[in-house]
């Protein structure tokens, strides 16, 4: 997609565009970053833990959904600097940070490290405090790169590399987990997963396509965004996010079944308010649990009259991978166009950069 008619400063729109041809750059680069791992790191790694967030909290969480039942270890995540009691010589450790400069995550990496950890570092490029602190420890480092748009290079922590890049920082998880086997080769899925991406994203930036349809029917509502547990989870965070920092709006998100067991109980009243701010998304896809399809019926059941509209949306996709990428691709897209209709310039989020501007920190990515 080139020069959409819409403002748009940074070029999300077209890295939003190349996050087919950003999971295979992001395949070889991992491939290759990587090539020192193998089975003999799987014989003292007991645990996983994930250090990220922004976009590389959002990669630790897809991956964890995405092995989670391959994975013969406990994987646990976290979004800020304090490292486990359990984190040690037996821990396999990924710090993920797109920007390659959150401070929140550098400092879990560098505890980590100093506990004797097998820390992986994901993201930034050789110039970020990322890779630095890998080349001084001595850690495995892989950078976030891939085909991100014109704007997509070297750049501040701000620009579309860091906010695109969740391709980027998802597949080298997965290639890491492979080489040291503690996952089936992750190689055919994200090959499958870029091809049908590519096939997908012309429909979905046509014009009156899904993307463009879901924004008009959210138009100025708030949306709550509803998954089940697994990869939709992950995807109904995503959107959420998307939402908040490209259309500069408010945006919620829940999972099926823990929100049938409080948040369904909050639309017993106010409908008079809600019918007039906010739309229901469920995110349903062809591997959810058996009972998800039972308990999304309960939600629409609880809450038609109480929402301005509530729509379904269903990933396509041969697998979890693909599945989970095709709905982040689309959520980016939805946002994106709830920004232009608005005529919101989707690049700048300055109450983000002002939150973190203490001390010149970076942005959380």
């Amino acid at each position: 997609m080139t020069d959409p008619p819409y403002l748009d400063t940074l070029g999300l729109w077209e890295a939003a565009a190349a996050l087919p041809e950003q999971l295979s750059v992001a395949l070889d680069t991992a491939r290759d970053a990587f090539d020192g791992l193998g089975p003999s790191d799987a014989a003292v790694v007991r645990t996983v833990a994930a250090f990220g967030l922004g976009t590389g909290g959002t990669a630790c969480e897809a991956a964890a959904a995405l092995t989670a039942g391959r994975l013969p270890l406990p994987f646990w995540l976290g979004h800020g600097p304090e490292v486990p009691a359990f984190v040690d010589a037996h821990t396999l450790v990924f710090a993920v940070s797109s920007s390659g400069g959150t401070e929140e995550t550098l400092a879990a990496a560098a505890e980590a490290a100093s506990r004797g950890a097998r820390v992986v570092a994901v993201g930034g490029d050789a110039d970020g405090a990322l890779a630095r602190l890998a080349l001084g420890a001595a850690l495995s480092w892989c950078p976030a790169v891939g085909r991100l748009g014109s704007q997509g290079g070297r750049g501040t922590p701000g620009a579309p590399r860091a906010r695109a890049a969740l391709g980027a920082v998802t597949v080298p998880l997965l290639v890491a987990l492979s080489r040291i086997g503690l996952v089936p080769d992750c190689v055919p899925s994200v090959d499958a997963a870029a091809a049908a991406l590519a096939r997908r994203r012309d429909a979905l930036l046509a014009p009156g396509g899904a993307a463009q349809e879901l924004a008009r029917r959210i138009g100025r509502t708030i949306p709550l965004v509803y998954g089940s547990s697994g990869v939709t989870a992950v995807a109904a965070r995503w959107w959420k996010a998307r939402v908040n920092l490209n259309a500069k709006t408010p945006a919620f998100a829940a999972v099926v079944p823990e929100l049938t067991y409080d948040e369904l109980a909050g639309w017993g009243q106010g409908g008079d308010v809600t019918r007039q701010t906010m739309s229901l998304v469920l995110l349903r896809h062809a591997g959810e649990g058996s009972r998800a399809g039972d308990l999304f019926e309960a939600v629409r059941a609880a809450t038609e009259e109480v929402m301005a509209d509530v729509l379904e949306v269903r990933a396509e996709g041969d697998d979890d991978l693909s599945r989970f990428f095709d709905l982040a691709l689309l959520g980016e897209l939805v946002s994106l166009h709830l920004a232009a209709h608005e005529g919101v310039d989707p690049g700048p989020a300055p109450a983000v950069e002002e939150a973190h501007a203490g001390g010149g920190r970076p942005s959380p990515r």
